[in-house]
């Protein structure tokens, strides 16, 4: 199910295998309300005690085994514990990660699994040209990381970073302080001497933070560090270190499009203005009045699903509910001073381009934009073109 950063389910993004679960029954299951208590939700690191966010790359394949499977056994009335499927689905998909055949299956070919890196090389040259030091921080393997990376950006990629760390073990290299690095050569077997200093062109494995900031001394808001993980990647780096962290959304790229798109825009537009519309003469109560405002209600529950219906038929986008941010959205906004779709999207401003931080109005300070249309004080584009969605 999606939820809100507010911790409320969407209605009709609740899912029992690959079955929808009727609003009033998931209403039911949580004692009348759309509302997941506090205790239930998600911990800082995304798994509370009944409920664990998806919100990786990883998610996708475990999500459609669990929903597959669970598909299966409610078919064909199979009696399971939910709690025992959860664990022996998890188990499976961590330990093809875990013990390494999910690499083995890239190595063996690069060409179906990876994209060339030309962006991302040129991204990573130009850092580098204009006296920026690079480092890299990643739980996989040297052997994987090494053909990966001469796969997109060439043999010589290990000249652009001046430190490369690999089997991390983030989230914990950033807050245990007993693992020190080692140093590998480069047939991947580790060295015994001590770590003194961190050497470009070598490559050291596991460690971990506070030595790295010892060893360095890069600290606080000088760093911007990227990761496609909101809590492995940048939650601690941003709430214990201060460093500037830059979140890497893929699917944020088709988003935009779509939100690009005529359809949508008109969409929103009238969405917005029936709202409004309603909240202004919800005080006419005659029965003329009653049954406009039930058109307009309806009308308006039409116009969201056809939106959400955009993004993604079963769930919609996954930065916004409704007319809420998804749960998702508050974390990203929380753990990431900038997102994008991509590193490649660093190309479009020059180096020393400073993003400034937009201010977005609070409930009280409501945009005025919404009474001067709801007045008809404000022409607002396609409004007059919307006859065709009614």
């Amino acid at each position: 199910m999606k939820i809100d950063a507010f911790h409320y389910v969407q209605l009709g993004t609740a899912y029992r295998g690959l079955q929808p679960v009727p609003d009033e029954e998931v209403i039911d299951l949580y004692g009348g309300t759309q509302h997941i208590p506090l205790y239930q939700m998600s911990g800082f690191y995304g798994k509370g005690p009944s409920i664990k966010q998806f919100m990786d790359i990883f998610s996708l394949p475990e999500m459609a085994l669990l929903s597959c499977v669970v598909d299966y056994f409610l078919g064909h009335g199979l009696e399971f514990d939910q709690a025992h499927l959860y664990k022996d689905v998890t188990d499976a998909i961590r330990d093809v990660h875990v013990k390494g055949l999910m690499y083995q299956w890239i190595e063996e070919d690069m060409e179906k699994y990876i994209l060339r890196g030309d962006e991302t090389f040129a991204v990573l040259s130009r850092l580098v040209a204009h006296g920026k030091q690079l480092f890299l921080i990643t739980n996989s393997p040297f052997s994987f990381v090494d053909k990966g990376m001469r796969h997109m950006v060439g043999p010589d990629w290990r000249q652009l970073f001046d430190v490369v760390i690999v089997q991390a073990d983030k989230p914990n290299f950033f807050t245990d302080r007993r693992k020190p690095f080692r140093k590998l050569d480069e047939k991947g077997s580790l060295h015994w001497d001590r770590i003194t200093r961190l050497e470009k062109g070598k490559i050291y494995r596991q460690g971990n933070l506070f030595d790295f900031l010892r060893l360095t001394e890069w600290r606080g808001p000088r760093v911007l560090y990227f990761g496609d993980h909101l809590y492995s990647d940048l939650a601690d780096l941003m709430l214990r270190h201060g460093w500037r962290t830059g979140a890497i959304i893929p699917e944020l790229e088709r988003e935009i499009r779509i939100i690009n798109t005529e359809q949508y825009m008109h969409s929103l537009t009238w969405q917005q203005a029936l709202t409004g519309l309603l909240e202004r003469m919800q005080t006419y109560q005659d029965a003329e009045s009653r049954q406009v405002l039930a058109a307009w209600m309806k009308e308006r529950q039409e116009l969201r699903c056809i939106t959400k219906a955009l993004f993604n038929a079963q769930f919609g986008s996954i930065f916004r509910t409704f007319h809420n941010p998804t749960y998702f959205s508050r974390r990203l906004v929380r753990f990431s001073d900038l997102y994008m779709a991509s590193l490649s999207c660093l190309l479009n401003y020059r180096v020393d381009f400073t993003f400034y931080p937009r201010r977005t109005p609070l409930q009280h300070e409501a945009p005025l934009w919404m009474d001067q249309l709801c007045t008809g004080c404000m022409k607002t584009p396609f409004l007059g073109d919307m006859a065709h969605i009614r």
